[in-house]
């Protein structure tokens, strides 16, 4: 990594929240419109978007899931038929009153999420075990009047992605739920180099309507959460509100079993704030836009640029994302642009190179550059480079998170991690509510998922009873 900071935006460890506005910005990954909390995703980060949408759709796919498009208006009658899930979104719906220049007779949600959607259609078109199961899945923005906003991590709209499935039977959806979590638990190690904490949220944190919420959650560089993902089971709740019936094996009516999950482009966010540095992105090579700048150094020279080029088509056939930079501007400012884009491999390659039948390649995540000849084992050196910074990357978040994971059994050591080391706090929870609610007002710290670890005669920091629960607590974005 370069030793030189990149004075276009603040430094990450001096002020943190504007660091990561600076980088959105000046890395062009978006804009923002008249509209408060409504961003322009500018290609480069819509490409990053769509690299993660690839992914996960050709997953979603291969385990038997089909994508379907949902209107984006939703009447506010159909929303109010499940009260948990209507109570729990009215706070954030933008609502439609008017059609051209009349009133309409009843107003009209724009989509907060879909499950009353899905669940109509679902009433409509399932009725028997054979019907069963249905597995859909939709690429959308929802809208969520948020009061505060940050680009990719809140805003009031936002693109994702919602799966909703149903069932004939409680364990397969409850396999259902837990097959989706693992599958973004995996993607997001092995497409962004994040490590997840992954684990079931508490009755207040979890879904509004769920009767389960299962979460990954990541760790950013200033030591607070994010939520990047979630996996509900629905039981048959919403079954019940809209009457979506079948008849099983038995010729018996029984109402489905439901699931549904997503993610956003909060994962966006997440690869920002964990992966970045003083000169901005540091992309994970396996969702880069552009994995391999090629930078021509004195390029006027005859033979510098035709070089440039046959190197980018030699790496475009291997099914690389690579180009040539071949602006007037100066080697050192396309460097810079180069590191603040996050590009992962940067050649560069000058008339003395091509003599030496040599290029320099250098790493973003830690300006490492080394020569390398220019023969046949060009592509597959870089594909090495490629999947070794991927490791470093994946191992540095890693030992950072693990850095960050606190075990505590009193409220006083649980402030003091808060205060002077940050991160996820384990500590143990008697179940209350009324404690995590406390726990959050005294800290602002809020339960991010309960561990699987065994409690063995520890007492809640909160009251003091007997703990029933090891809770990872953080606080978060």
């Amino acid at each position: 990594m370069s030793t030189l900071k990149n004075e276009a935006i603040c430094s990450m460890d001096t002020d943190f929240a504007q660091w990561y506005t600076d980088v959105c910005r000046k890395a062009e990954l978006m804009d923002y419109s008249s509209v408060k909390g409504f961003i322009i995703y500018r290609p480069y980060g819509y490409a990053i978007w769509e690299n993660i949408r690839e992914c996960l759709d050709k997953k979603f796919k291969e385990t038997g899931h089909e994508n379907v498009y949902m209107p984006m208006l939703i009447p506010t009658s159909l929303l109010q038929k499940e009260a948990d899930h209507v109570e729990g979104f009215a706070p954030e719906c933008a609502v439609v009153t008017k059609g051209g220049l009349d009133d309409l007779e009843e107003p009209l949600v724009i989509r907060p999420t879909s499950e009353t959607l899905f669940c109509e259609h679902y009433a409509k078109v399932v009725n028997s075990y054979r019907d069963l199961p249905k597995k859909y899945n939709q690429w959308c923005s929802v809208v969520r009047w948020e009061k505060t906003t940050r680009p990719f991590l809140r805003g009031s709209e936002f693109l994702w992605q919602e799966g909703h499935t149903i069932h004939a039977s409680e364990e397969e959806a409850r396999e259902e739920t837990l097959r989706m979590l693992d599958i973004y638990k995996t993607t997001c190690k092995d497409l962004l180099a994040l490590p997840m904490v992954t684990g079931l949220k508490t009755e207040k944190e979890k879904f509004a309507g769920a009767e389960a919420t299962y979460t990954i959650e990541a760790l950013m560089h200033d030591g607070k959460a994010l939520q990047s993902g979630t996996s509900h089971y629905f039981g048959q709740g919403f079954a019940k509100a809209f009457d979506m019936k079948f008849l099983n094996k038995e010729n018996k009516q029984e109402y489905v079993y439901q699931t549904s999950w997503g993610v956003s482009t909060r994962l966006i966010g997440a690869v920002i704030m964990v992966h970045g540095d003083d000169n901005g992105l540091v992309l994970p090579p396996r969702v880069a836009p552009t994995q391999v700048v090629i930078v021509p150094i004195r390029q006027n020279v005859d033979g510098v640029l035709d070089k440039a080029y046959e190197i980018e088509k030699t790496l475009k056939e291997a099914g690389l994302r690579v180009k040539v930079d071949a602006s007037d501007k100066s080697p050192g400012w396309k460097f810079s642009e180069a590191e603040m884009r996050g590009i992962p491999l940067r050649i560069e390659i000058g008339p003395k190179d091509i003599e030496e039948g040599k290029c320099v390649i250098a790493k973003r995540n830690d300006g490492v550059k080394e020569k390398y000849n220019l023969d046949d084992n060009l592509v597959a050196n870089i594909n090495t480079l490629l999947d070794k910074m991927h490791n470093e990357m994946y191992d540095k978040a890693l030992k950072h998170l693990n850095e960050h994971m606190t075990r505590v059994n009193t409220m006083e050591e649980f402030v003091d991690v808060l205060e002077n080391k940050t991160g996820f706090v384990r500590a143990p929870w008697c179940g209350d509510t009324e404690c995590e609610l406390k726990i959050k007002e005294q800290t602002t710290a809020t339960s991010r998922c309960i561990t699987d670890q065994e409690v063995h005669g520890e007492k809640c920091i909160c009251c003091g009873k007997e703990a029933k629960k090891i809770v990872n607590f953080a606080k978060s974005y």
